[in-house]
């Protein structure tokens, strides 16, 4: 097949999602383009392609405060700001659409509305992959109804759509456009399966000095995020374990005053160091404020043998089953009581690893998800 997808920027979460697709099905011989604005050098194997804006914001879903204003949520814009940027990405699908046989648009934004207006004048299908975070904005309500209208037209006239888990499609998706189940494919992120695995921890204690137990929250120093209930948290059982905190942002310098001798933060480290300190972990732990979508940070635990400990609701059980982790109330004290309880439980905890790693291989190998999505593709553009 000849596949493009399209995104509405180059993304966190969703981001490396669409990447690790894009380099699995060009792996398996699919021609791939790669489509979003800074695309630079993209995807390996992919033909990367840039979207030229007409201006330096670039248009997202969730605003970052670290992009110090170059960045503008389209949920905010006026009809005409963000209509304005549907060219650029038309311009760059222009040239590649009679090649294509399939479309994947990413986010329920103009990413959605550009992928089906190319799609329907070259009479092509297009799916979309309607990521928690895109439409979120849309239930508390943003989006300039003109825009919306356009964005939901895009979603209804699809071939099929994309979530990571029920939730997505039961909790955040169906109830704002009405689609039936029929056209949902339910697809977990994946996980690599020889980076993150029990046994693979390059030497990190030793880099960076850390005890042979320690508890490890991965994530933004943001209210969002959670880092300050995991902070309250850590109180519970700090005589059993250190909590190591990877990640920065804005309430750092808040966070180790309140943690003291409880903890450390290590700020942002190297993506090889990350997965070595998820693999090396006793527990990992997280604690947003906001239902997560999926949590990729749980599927990686898993794989590396390590048992998560986090907050229930939204996507996450569908991760985190009873006999790989624990899933607590949403209070500080449940989960360092839960933390508590597998730091002192030894036996509990290196059982629940090892279901916790063949869990892992039986949900979130990439080469049996980009199987299903293959086939699903395939199937939707009659190859």
């Amino acid at each position: 097949m000849n596949i493009a997808i399209v995104l509405l920027n180059q993304g966190r979460g969703s981001g490396e999602v669409a990447r690790a697709h894009a380099a699995h099905l060009a792996a398996r011989g699919h021609k791939v383009w790669f489509i979003h604005p800074g695309v630079g050098s993209g995807v390996s194997g992919a033909v990367n392609v840039d979207v030229e804006l007409h201006t330096a914001t670039v248009p997202v879903h969730e605003y970052l405060p670290s992009a110090k204003g170059r960045q503008k949520a389209v949920s905010l814009m006026s009809y005409e700001e963000a209509t304005a940027y549907l060219p650029s990405y038309l311009k760059a699908l222009q040239p590649i659409i009679p090649q294509v046989d399939i479309l994947i648009g990413h986010h329920a934004n103009l990413s959605s509305v550009a992928v089906a207006e190319a799609a329907r004048a070259a009479g092509k299908p297009y799916v979309l992959f309607i990521h928690g975070t895109g439409i979120e904005p849309r239930k508390e309500g943003g989006f300039e109804e003109r825009v919306w209208s356009r964005i939901e037209d895009a979603i209804q006239g699809a071939s099929g759509i994309l979530v990571t888990t029920d939730y997505v499609r039961d909790s955040l998706v169906r109830p704002v456009v009405d689609l039936p189940e029929r056209k949902f494919l339910v697809l977990p992120c994946g996980v690599d399966l020889t980076a993150f695995a029990p046994g693979n921890t390059g030497g990190v204690r030793e880099k960076y000095g850390l005890p042979d137990s320690f508890v490890l929250c991965p994530g933004a120093l943001t209210r969002a995020k959670g880092p300050q209930n995991v902070v309250e948290a850590s109180r519970e059982y700090d005589d059993l374990a250190t909590t190591v905190f990877i990640g920065d942002g804005d309430l750092r310098e808040q966070l180790e005053g309140d943690i003291g001798r409880r903890g450390r933060f290590l700020g942002f480290v190297s993506a090889e160091d990350r997965t070595h300190l998820v693999n090396a972990a006793t527990v990992l732990t997280a604690a947003p404020e906001k239902m997560e979508h999926f949590g990729i940070i749980y599927a990686e635990a898993l794989a590396g043998g390590t048992v998560p400990v986090a907050y229930r609701g939204g996507g996450v059980p569908s991760v985190v089953s009873p006999e790989v982790g624990i899933l607590t109330e949403r209070t500080p004290r449940a989960l360092g009581t839960a933390i508590r309880g597998l730091l002192e439980k030894a036996p509990r905890r290196e059982r629940m690893a090892r279901a916790a790693r063949e869990r892992a291989e039986r949900k979130y190998d990439y080469e049996k998800l980009i199987t299903r999505l293959e086939t699903w593709l395939a199937g939707l553009a009659g190859s």
